[in-house]
């Protein structure tokens, strides 16, 4: 008993040991970062100034005149005043030295290296800068900052200016930021190469640093690794996008565990002394309230995993414990009592929610009929008045001698379709009513041709191609006016697809043919199709995809109801064209076969319908 209560303190003890290496390391490591982050702000600031002196050379008249006496003049005062850069080089085109801020070794051939870099330069008219490499005067390892200069009064770049840095001495720029001891900055390339180092430069410029090595943006911002020196060190890495480089500053990891020191010790005195006093209270508290814990535990454990059956009193050494164990049982009550009573209420609630939603449904579907039965009757009354008086004036102008016969086949043409409105009228009035008008044999190429007479203008001018195929001669036992409305919805509903997506021309298509004791009709179009959300809504009332003003959500509402009326089937399915077909079949009998049809209310019956009636099955002509 006793050694196990000194476990949990020398566990605490050695984690706040190993907390407080965590958090010198990490401390060490923030170090490095922000070191790592001024340095390059430091270099950024000093490339920056380079930029300038280089923006006010380029424009120097020596310079853009190429005057070799002048530009070496002009090259070595710059060079005094600039101890990091390793000379200045003038370049025309062809790659010839214009002019240096140190003259060219013996031997050493008069055009420029790394033709690579004046080409690149010349060709995008943008300075850049170079990977490592050797200057063409001193021999030395460097990076070249390399601006165009362009010819007077044009944006033609006639030559190349270079800056080379002085790669052994950049570490200087670093020499105030403050370090511990044996702390290294390293600044590398893309191809992990070193550029610049603060300690031993000369020895590592060149060297690649670590096999292991990623590009300068993929390397996080701190990291510890053994550096080329094999000390291991904690890393702050920044990235310059100049070149791109990466400004790495380490510190060794030896700094952290010197900073941590004093604290282990401080630690280890204060967990010393607590281990020993918790010990003797520890001892002297378990023999007094260990019986009765296990208990109380045992009962917590059960309400947590959802038990609310009442704990079992148990005998416990105090008044404590006993209260306790009290509390817990009367919890246990309450919590069971209210489970249950929420239990009740919910599925009360659901209840009265489904309830609730079927009213609602109920009265929507009541408020719709009346509204559209109320509509129909009173359209119905106003139109019929006045198509009274357009079929008596067309009786009465036939009546007249001298008519052409061109005048004559339009009076004719003008009572049919006045009595094509009459039907339709009739026809809506048995809609309000739910009544249905008197069946009779039709044929549907009539139908198809009524329809083609009434729409073939628009389609033309729509520039919308209408083709006929009908392989069937058989007639169907239905009204004459109702099957022609459910092909006019069918066609008008295909050119306003073919309309709303925009085409300059488009294709339908009207199939009439055989399907087994059937004749089907079909209306093909290459719109943009029915789009899967609004499947399931196509033939509910109201349901309409169109702009306001365009379409009121009836046409196939009432064309369903129509054609369940005759025991027929309608629908829709996609089309090899990318549009939609829609489609109706009607049974082949004869009148003294066919029963009179039960009048149907198509709102009524699209209420409770599935969402798509029928699916597509591939026609045999």
């Amino acid at each position: 008993m006793t050694v196990s209560l000194l476990v949990p303190f020398v566990l605490a003890a050695l984690w706040s040991a190993y907390v407080t290496r965590l958090e010198r390391d990490s401390e060490v490591r923030e170090q490095a970062a922000t070191v790592a982050a001024t340095a390059a702000a430091y270099l950024n600031q000093y490339l920056t100034g380079l930029d300038s002196m280089a923006s006010a050379l380029v424009r120097h008249q020596a310079v853009v005149a190429f005057d070799s006496a002048a530009c070496d003049r002009l090259f070595a005062d710059v060079l005094r005043h600039q101890p990091l850069v390793l000379n200045i080089v003038l370049s025309d085109s062809t790659g010839m030295i214009k002019g240096t801020a140190l003259p060219l070794r013996p031997g050493a051939a008069p055009a420029a290296a790394l033709p690579s870099v004046r080409e690149a330069v010349i060709a995008s008219g943008k300075p850049i800068v170079t990977e490592l490499t050797h200057g063409v005067v001193t021999g030395k390892p460097t990076i070249i900052l390399a601006y165009p200069v362009r010819q007077e009064g044009s944006d033609a770049v006639a030559g190349v200016l270079g800056l080379g840095l002085d790669l052994a001495r950049l570490q200087t720029l670093f020499s105030d930021v403050p370090l511990p001891e044996n702390s290294v900055v390293t600044m590398t390339d893309a191809r992990g190469l070193v550029l610049a180092r603060s300690r031993d430069a000369e020895r590592y410029i060149g060297k690649p640093t670590d096999s292991r090595a990623l590009p300068p943006g993929e390397v996080p911002r701190t990291q510890m690794l053994t550096g080329l020196d094999g000390i291991e060190r904690f890393y702050g890495n920044a990235v310059l996008a100049r070149g791109p480089w990466l400004l790495s500053v380490g510190i060794p990891t030896s700094v952290a565990v010197a900073r941590a020191a004093p604290m282990y010790r401080r630690d280890f005195l204060i967990a010393s002394a607590m281990t020993l006093t918790l010990l003797f209270v520890a001892l002297f508290a378990a023999s007094i309230v260990g019986r009765g814990i296990n208990g109380v535990r045992d009962a917590v454990r059960r309400i947590a995993n959802g038990d609310l059956s009442p704990p079992v009193r148990s005998n416990v050494p105090n008044r404590e414990l006993a209260e306790l164990q009290e509390a817990f049982i009367t919890m246990a009550a309450n919590l069971r009592e209210t489970h249950q009573a929420l239990d009740v209420q919910i599925e009360q609630e659901r209840k009265m929610r489904e309830t609730l939603q079927s009213l609602q449904r109920q009265v929507v579907r009541q408020e719709r009929l009346a509204a559209v039965g109320i509509l129909v009757s009173g359209v119905a009354h106003e139109l019929n008045n006045p198509l009274q008086a357009i079929l008596g004036t067309a009786e009465l102008l036939e009546r007249h001698r001298g008519l052409s016969p061109e005048a004559l086949e339009e009076l004719a043409f003008v009572k049919t379709q006045s009595g094509r409105a009459r039907e339709i009228i009739r026809n809506l009035s048995r809609f309000s009513s739910q009544q249905s008008g008197p069946p009779a044999l039709v044929d549907l190429r009539d139908v198809i041709n009524e329809v083609v007479q009434l729409r073939r203008r628009d389609l033309d001018n729509s520039s919308i191609v209408l083709d006929i195929e009908i392989s069937t001669l058989r007639k169907v036992y239905a009204n004459f006016t109702e099957v022609e409305q459910v092909t006019l919805n069918f066609v008008i509903n295909a050119q306003q697809s073919i309309e709303s997506a925009g085409r300059a021309r488009g294709r339908i298509l009207i199939r009439v043919f055989d399907a087994g004791k059937r004749v089907r009709l079909e209306v093909q179009d290459d719109g943009p199709g029915v789009a899967p959300e609004d499947e399931p809504k196509l033939f509910q009332p109201f349901f309409t995809t169109k702009p306001v003003g365009k379409g009121t959500g009836l046409g196939l509402s009432v064309s369903y109801g129509i054609i369940e009326s005759y025991g027929g089937s309608i629908g829709h399915f996609a089309n090899e064209w990318g549009g939609a077909t829609f489609f109706f079949e009607l049974p082949v009998s004869e009148p003294a076969a066919r029963p009179t049809p039960q009048a149907v209310s198509p709102i009524s019956k699209a209420d409770d319908r599935p969402p798509v009636l029928h699916r597509s099955v591939s026609p045999r002509i």
